[in-house]
């Protein structure tokens, strides 16, 4: 975005434009209900209120920015057609907008977008283009096609009415949790952590709003750091929808001047908190809309601002999406059990005797663990010449103490575990 158009966005009545945007989605957008969570608060000693935007219409907050923006359009503009890069949320947000306000839709999406989002982005009647490895190599063509085509570009953050859209989560947390001390926001483009930090300081400054970033996304941080906009080399995360290279100008004038601090995740954070979203609350949220949970349990360490704050803390995590494909989640469920120790997968070397494999299945009947997997193998022993076999073994069980508990008992029969994860 052009600097005097950054300029012209931060002098409009913000205020106003909020409201006009929380007007245009009455009927829309879904009122997503906050939900107290009894697990997060016990983990944290703070209380924990999520906001569920995986329940919104789509599955995604990105349908509050993509319909105030295409509502914001004129009947010219609308006839000219819509143009839009994505990863998935914000495509189907654009394409349910388009459809609701009877424009045609063309929707850029990066090659390794799951196919989840692409069908989902394809049955509200979009017409689908796959251009490029990362979300920006789809943005440059998108707005190449704009160019040429004369189509609408509605830009997934950078844009001031996008960003108004997404805001209005920011003032139902307002309403709906009168007492809320902090809101903690996933950061990508910046959209909806400038909208919603322009509102909750437009209405309520006191409340804190703090930044979530995973550390394979490193732009924002980055950035802050060097006072400007400064491009990521390279965004190594599952979290794709918080995987962009090159933050808003706009977005970045907002959150430089509005954010209160900004914490970083990692990989094994978020899919702990995937894992435990569907274990506590039988909800399912994508990796982008848990780096907002994975930063609860860090946030007395990694923000210095939340930990100098007198009196209790009220917490709104925003869980921005849900929209995850079924081999991801089975992918996640796995690497996530393994990091809270509910899988373990162990080796040991039995003598090549009969007996052996029973005496292990036989201690951990004993033990309570329940067998996944076994591989015996008698060429994986440490020496081919040796009277040994190699057993390898994957158990599910309660935890940490629970492993422990399973190890001890394997070296007290005589056998020596090697445990591999």
């Amino acid at each position: 975005m052009e600097q005097k158009d950054v300029l012209k966005a931060l002098q409009r009545d913000h205020a106003a434009e909020l409201k006009l945007a929380a007007e245009r989605l009455k009927g829309t957008a879904r009122r997503t209900e906050p939900i107290p969570s009894p697990a997060l608060s016990e983990m944290t000693g703070h209380e924990i209120i999520l906001k569920p935007e995986n329940l919104q219409v789509t599955g995604s907050f990105k349908i509050r920015g993509a319909y105030n923006k295409i509502a914001s359009l004129s009947e010219e503009e609308l006839a000219r057609g819509i143009v839009t890069a994505s990863a998935g949320n914000h495509a189907q947000g654009v394409a349910y907008a388009a459809r609701e306000r009877g424009a045609k839709a063309t929707i850029c999406m990066p090659t390794i977008t799951p196919p989840l989002k692409v069908d989902a982005t394809k049955a509200y009647g979009a017409e689908v283009v796959l251009h490029g490895d990362v979300f920006d190599e789809s943005a440059a063509y998108a707005a190449k096609l704009s160019e040429e085509q004369g189509m609408v570009y509605v830009p997934p953050f950078d844009d001031y009415e996008v960003l108004c859209g997404q805001g209005t989560i920011g003032l139902e947390i307002l309403e709906d949790v009168p007492n809320v001390t902090d809101v903690i926001v996933p950061l990508g483009g910046g959209g909806l952590g400038a909208g919603v930090a322009l509102a909750i300081k437009t209405f309520k400054p006191e409340v804190r709003v703090i930044g979530a970033i995973p550390e394979g996304s490193p732009a924002f941080k980055n950035s802050f750091a060097a006072g400007r906009v400064v491009p990521a080399d390279q965004v190594v995360t599952s979290a794709e929808g918080v995987a962009v290279k090159h933050p808003g100008d706009l977005t970045f004038a907002l959150l430089n001047e509005f954010l209160d601090d900004l914490v970083t995740v990692t990989e094994r954070d978020i899919n702990e908190m995937i894992l435990l979203m569907l274990e506590k609350h039988k909800l399912v949220v994508e990796a982008a809309g848990a780096v907002s949970l994975a930063a609860l349990e860090h946030l007395n360490l990694r923000s210095r601002k939340f930990a100098s704050a007198h009196g209790p803390h009220v917490v709104v995590p925003i869980m921005s999406g849900g929209n995850i494909d079924t081999v991801t989640m089975g992918a996640v469920i796995q690497k996530g059990m393994i990091a809270r120790g509910r899988i373990m997968n162990f080796e040991v070397e039995l003598p090549d005797t009969p007996g052996q494999l029973v005496k292990v299945a036989t201690l951990l009947a004993r033990e309570r663990a329940n067998v996944i997997a076994l591989d015996h193998d008698q060429f994986k022993a440490s020496g081919h010449y040796t009277n040994a076999v190699a057993l390898g073994v994957t158990v599910e069980t309660n935890g940490p103490d629970h492993i422990d508990r399973i190890l001890a008992a394997l070296k007290e029969a005589g056998f020596t575990p090697n445990r591999i994860y």
